[in-house]
């Protein structure tokens, strides 16, 4: 007999679980240093020397490096060991296109089936999405709004019944995220973050797909934009 799951998750706030071993823990570590830039586009990880920073052994750690290859935060040299993967206009712009094509497309069907349980839910996540983004201007919790900025996207599309769909989403989302944090780094007090965020809420909330989806393309560019002129402005100098 095949069951159903349900059409979308319920997302609640919590506290995000304890790694349940020290390959998770060195993972998550890893994860977050690449993300937020501790660790360099192309910088060697030579495991010998950086084990003891993460207080594991080699074996764990290589283990670890390896489920980042998955994510493709990582690349794998072979014998050469293993390096943070580069960065490039070219693979955001391919990320960017992609997402916009997928998410779209995710949350025209999700305006179209999405009940008032979905409504409530975006509804909901909006509003932990605000709070965060008044205190990201304060220039605190920025993991916070990471979090709670993810849970808003994928509230957006939640009722898409795709699940592969969601699936390369989630992919992208996070290999986007990179860039998104030098992004709010260098725009920071010129991209209004919760103006974009509310003008997509309420066109959503109106079943408006068309406004919903432009202003979702729209918003998921900007990243790209952003990173374009920082780029031609350092290039000029």
């Amino acid at each position: 007999m095949l069951h159903t799951s349900p059409p979308y998750p319920v997302h609640q706030e919590t506290q995000v679980a304890e790694p349940k071993t020290l390959v998770e823990a060195a993972y998550r570590s890893l994860r977050r240093n690449i993300i937020e830039g501790r660790l360099s586009p192309g910088e060697k990880l030579r495991i010998e020397h950086i084990k003891n920073d993460y207080g594991v052994g080699g074996a764990t750690l290589r283990e670890a490096l390896s489920l980042l290859t998955s994510d493709a935060l990582v690349v794998s040299q072979g014998q050469r060991g293993f390096r943070v993967a580069p960065v490039s206009l070219e693979d955001l712009a391919d990320i960017t296109e992609t997402r916009v094509m997928l998410e779209c497309s995710a949350l025209r069907h999700s305006i179209a089936l999405g009940d008032d349980a979905w409504e409530a839910e975006l509804t909901a996540a909006f509003h932990r999405l605000t709070r965060a983004e008044e205190r990201l201007a304060e220039g605190n919790h920025r993991e916070q709004w990471e979090e709670r900025n993810r849970i808003f996207h994928e509230v957006l599309i939640a009722a898409c019944p795709s699940r592969w769909t969601k699936h390369f989403l989630s992919i992208l989302y996070h290999q986007a995220e990179r860039y998104r944090h030098l992004s709010l780094r260098r725009s920071e007090g010129t991209r209004r973050l919760h103006d974009e965020h509310a003008a997509l809420f309420e066109a959503a909330m109106a079943r408006d797909a068309d406004t919903a989806t432009r202003l979702l393309g729209e918003h998921i560019r900007l990243t790209l934009q952003s990173v374009r002129l920082d780029n031609a402005s350092t290039a000029s100098h």
